[in-house]
């Protein structure tokens, strides 16, 4: 399977980043970590093992980038506004630095956002916010709302909301959507959501389906047995829905 480490300057985020990417053409898919996780996870895992057909067919080329989380919405040293604002600089890192780079190695123009756990946040919010540039999101064991407590996991913003959060909130944002643009490009988006039926964001991701549902936006929402936030599920994950 073709391997490439690649690492730069963001001037986006004034530090260098770090990704890896396997397969020389095929569809793009950037593929967002875990929860602090890092560029090589996926790998160390087992995910993009489980890729390898799909990859070596040509069907499929990753992207796995890296996550500054620790540095963003989970920096509990910094208040909610820095936070967000430290997220927005990862999505100009994502939009003006790897996807051109993407194009400028794979021609391909179909591009595809995924990712689980926190991974599934930031390919859901970032193909639901730039909706033009996607084909097809997948979100695996994914959080929607980080406003919200769910079992164990607090509230990211401890009560603080301002524009910028709310509107890098989907279970926020999309219910009053009307715009016609979004709306459009929502609708011919490929929507992919997985989870557990034990996970703690069960009812967050059933809450994201009637939001689509009410808003006439075609998706699958995947149900599993059991527990299904681990490595073990998502390499089944992948090997299904990507």
């Amino acid at each position: 399977m073709h391997r490439e480490y690649h690492e730069w300057f963001s001037p986006a985020l004034n530090r260098r980043m770090e990704l890896l990417v396997f397969g020389k053409e095929g569809a793009r898919v950037l593929f967002f970590p875990t929860r602090k996780a890092h560029f090589y996870d996926y790998e160390n895992w087992g995910a993009v093992e489980a890729l390898r057909p799909k990859i070596e067919s040509g069907f499929l080329q990753l992207y796995c980038v890296d996550s500054i989380d620790a540095e963003s919405l989970y920096c509990k040293t910094k208040h909610p506004a820095e936070r967000i604002q430290r997220h927005l600089q990862y999505e100009r890192y994502i939009l003006d630095e790897v996807l051109p780079f993407s194009e400028a190695i794979n021609p391909n123009m179909f591009l595809l956002a995924a990712g689980c756990s926190m991974g599934a946040f930031h390919a859901v919010n970032l193909a639901f916010r730039h909706p033009d540039r996607f084909g097809r999101v997948v979100g695996m064991s994914g959080r929607y709302d980080l406003t919200q407590a769910m079992a164990t996991f607090a509230d990211l913003f401890q009560g603080y909301v301002d524009d910028d959060v709310y509107l890098n909130t989907p279970n926020r944002y999309l219910p009053q959507l009307t715009d016609d643009f979004y709306l459009q490009h929502l609708r011919r988006l490929g929507i992919t959501l997985a989870i557990g039926a034990e996970d703690a964001f069960l009812s967050d991701n059933f809450f994201l389906s009637q939001q689509l549902q009410a808003k006439c936006i075609d998706h699958e929402l995947h149900v599993w047995e059991g527990e299904a936030h681990n490595p073990t599920a998502w390499r089944q994950m992948v090997n299904l829905y990507l």
